[in-house]
């Protein structure tokens, strides 16, 4: 496991990974969209990978039901090898039936799962369980290592908060084919002020350049690709699709703010959106090739 010095909330790999049947190493649709290009690398040593980024809005639909089982069969849909969730409840209240989400869709989709909570709150009543909300990571694939990494935050859940560093920037190391590749995932501040947001993509960027190899960074960023606040990310990543369609509210979307993003290392063979309403945002999908020269 990756040991390098990092600023991170503790957790246990043990306990956060969860045990699953299916391994990584599918060729994805749109996979072979680079074959037969002239000049591109013989296909042994391409490595493909799906990835989706899926903002579930802690199970509820656009219509404000929460049903589990349609946030699991959206996810299936996708048939991405590895997943990053924003807005996941692990026993946080009434609104999700203080289910812990996180283990439930690992196990209704037969995946490992990391998750990496923003908030971790005291029980709702003596003897309950502790409340928790954040990002999460599904794999296919075994997890290799797992950080819950602290950014820039501006807490919801005190009054009259300030910036400050706070966990939920979830990181997992999946080993797909003999490639190590870092998966991120993200929810940045969804306020109009972008100083918050500006604040936490320098602190992924910081995360980010302790790794060597291919990185994904997947996430709700509540702002499009051309704010402001987000253009130092412009050249450590480039967006997986640019031109995508939008991705919020899933009916009728006006903003893209989900995206997938990739090293410079990592190509792109195809993306698209999914038209769901298991949400009230729109989950992104990334077809990607890894490439075994540089890792």
């Amino acid at each position: 496991m990756d040991r390098k010095p990092r600023r991170t909330a503790p957790r246990l790999l043990a306990a956060a990974v969860l045990a699953a049947t299916a391994a990584l190493g599918a060729t994805p649709p749109g996979a072979a969209a680079a074959d037969g290009v002239p000049g591109a690398e013989p296909a042994a040593d391409r490595v493909p990978l799906r990835v989706a980024t899926y903002n579930i809005h802690a199970g509820a639909g656009q219509d404000g039901v929460f049903d589990l089982d349609r946030t699991a069969a959206a996810i299936r849909d996708l048939d991405a090898d590895v997943i990053g969730l924003e807005e996941v409840d692990v026993h946080w209240g009434a609104r999700s039936g203080f289910t812990d989400e996180a283990r439930e869709l690992a196990g209704r989709l037969g995946m490992r799962v990391f998750f990496a909570p923003i908030y971790d709150l005291p029980p709702a009543a003596p003897g309950g369980r502790r409340r928790q909300y954040g990002v999460a990571i599904l794999s296919r694939g075994p997890v290799r290592g797992a950080w819950n990494h602290e950014i820039t935050r501006l807490s919801t859940q005190t009054p009259d908060p300030v910036p400050a560093p706070a966990p939920g920037f979830a990181e997992v190391a999946v080993r797909v084919r003999g490639i190590l590749v870092h998966v991120y995932a993200t929810h940045l501040d969804y306020r109009t002020d972008p100083s918050v947001r500006r604040a936490q993509v320098d602190d992924m960027l910081g995360v980010l350049a302790a790794d060597r190899g291919p990185k994904v960074l997947l996430g709700d960023f509540n702002a499009e690709p051309d704010a402001p606040e987000l253009a130092r990310l412009w050249g450590p990543l480039a967006d997986a699709a640019p031109g995508g369609g939008k991705t919020y509210p899933a009916v009728d979307p006006v903003r893209r703010i989900d995206l997938v993003t990739v090293s410079p290392d990592v190509a792109v063979t195809g993306t698209h959106e999914s038209d769901t309403t298991a949400s009230d945002h729109r989950p992104v999908v990334a077809d990607l090739l890894l490439h075994r020269r540089g890792r």
